[in-house]
């Protein structure tokens, strides 16, 4: 579980987190990265492949290298993953790194966590933006990454979404709400009960 009272989160970016495990599995294989820094912060949300303990561990190991290398080059730092995860089952992560003086946001990911960004001018029904992931494991197969960038607004709403969720869960977006409400509503309409499952939602406010 993610720590959500990091002194180093900034109060620009509201957060909303909603998790399960699957069904009868004492901890998820799903976790999340809320990491703090100076100007900015880092947000990932990583899938252990499989469910249990071994996706679980697989899960905290890369957790903690991304946690320790917030502010790295994000090939470097998804190098560093995948040579700490080689004796592990892998993952499958999607990473934002948000840039608030900047008012932009990068990310990249391997694997099938989805991103999107949903630009607020545009409406909660509107197409949103999404990442750009490419197929791999990382510890096992890792493919050259690609890092894109992106403008933001106030307002603006990024959701990161392991499969244990499925896919169309735009509808949830419409209703609007807080950060919080956002993701549980996601989780409880469109969390599959065959896996663990994870919902990271960020809103950026500027100023707050």
């Amino acid at each position: 579980m993610p720590d959500r009272h990091d002194p180093a989160w900034p109060s620009a970016l509201e957060l909303g987190i909603a998790e399960r495990p699957l069904p009868g599995e004492p901890r998820s294989g799903d976790r999340a990265v809320l990491a703090g820094f100076d100007g900015g912060a880092l947000v990932a949300a990583i899938d252990g492949l499989g469910h249990g303990e071994a996706a679980a561990d697989a899960a905290a190991i890369a957790a903690g290298v991304l946690a320790d290398g917030r502010v790295d080059d994000p090939e470097d730092l998804i190098e560093a993953c995948h040579a700490a995860l080689r004796r592990t089952r892998g993952v499958v992560m999607t990473l934002a790194w948000f840039d608030l003086a900047g008012g932009r946001m990068r990310w990249t990911g391997v694997g099938n966590v989805e991103g999107r960004l949903v630009h607020a001018a545009a409406g909660p029904r509107a197409p949103t933006e999404g990442a750009f992931t490419r197929g791999g494991v990382v510890g096992y197969n890792l493919p050259s990454v690609r890092v894109t960038s992106a403008a933001l607004v106030a307002g603006d709403l990024l959701v990161l979404a392991t499969d244990g969720v499925g896919s169309g869960f735009a509808d949830a977006l419409a209703d609007g709400g807080t950060a919080q409400q956002i993701a549980d509503r996601i989780l409880t309409r469109h969390g599959k009960a065959a896996d663990d499952a994870l919902v990271v939602v960020v809103r950026y406010r500027p100023g707050v």
